[in-house]
């Protein structure tokens, strides 16, 4: 059984989506941002960083991980799915993994701050973290031309990464209207049944006992 401390946020659906997408059981662990329980002594105790997401699994020993590429590559291993065992495999899955990690999620989370949330609209600022947020859209759409997912023609933890930041472009005020290839390969995913699932946690986490037991996966609240 794996614990998920999570929150609605990008960074959070990407571990909520790909525990959907191999069933492998979990107990929600609902964050409450506004409220600080992330900086909290218990919590900083499985997640030093004080940020989410986390898992605990219970199965290994209580082992805690943090940061949420880290953990995708941690499922990845644990049930051998979305992650290539081969060298050039696994390397391209990564490298497209690091592209979000170190690039669109740092960039785009600066556009949502600076567009939506700071209390002085910083022009400069603005505008350049929108234009390096489109930039980094534009080289997934150039990957996505000659590919059906980021790693090639296998949907992967690159792609699951990724997806939760593209579905807010709007709110960081970047379209991608004109980016076909991104687009054709958003609107893929998001008719994935564990995407969609994995989109709603934690906002809901209802059940019905047949779904339950049709996907192999108790939730618990």
């Amino acid at each position: 059984m794996i614990d998920l401390y999570t929150s609605t946020t990008p960074n959070g659906r990407k571990v909520s989506i790909m525990l959907e997408e191999i069933e492998l059981p979990y107990t929600l662990k609902h964050i409450h941002l506004t409220a600080m329980e992330q900086k909290e002594d218990q919590y900083l105790e499985i997640n030093p960083n004080g940020r989410i997401p986390t898992i605990v699994d219970r199965d290994n020993g209580d082992f805690s991980v943090f940061e949420s590429g880290a953990i995708l590559i941690y499922l990845a291993e644990k049930t051998g799915k979305f992650l290539p065992t081969d060298a050039k495999g696994r390397s391209t899955v990564i490298q497209w993994l690091m592209f979000q990690m170190a690039g669109i999620g740092p960039m785009q989370g600066q556009a949502n701050v600076f567009y939506r949330y700071a209390p002085e609209k910083i022009e400069y600022a603005i505008s350049r973290y929108q234009r390096e947020t489109r930039r980094l859209y534009e080289v997934l759409d150039t990957r996505l031309k000659d590919n059906e997912y980021l790693a090639g023609d296998f949907y992967s933890i690159a792609d699951i990464a990724t997806y939760p930041w593209i579905t807010l472009h709007n709110w960081a005020g970047v379209e991608i209207d004109d980016l076909t290839n991104l687009k054709r390969w958003k609107d893929a995913i998001s008719e994935r049944p564990a995407v969609i699932r994995g989109m709603n946690v934690p906002q809901s986490r209802q059940r019905s006992a047949k779904d339950a037991e049709e996907r192999g996966s108790k939730m618990l609240v």
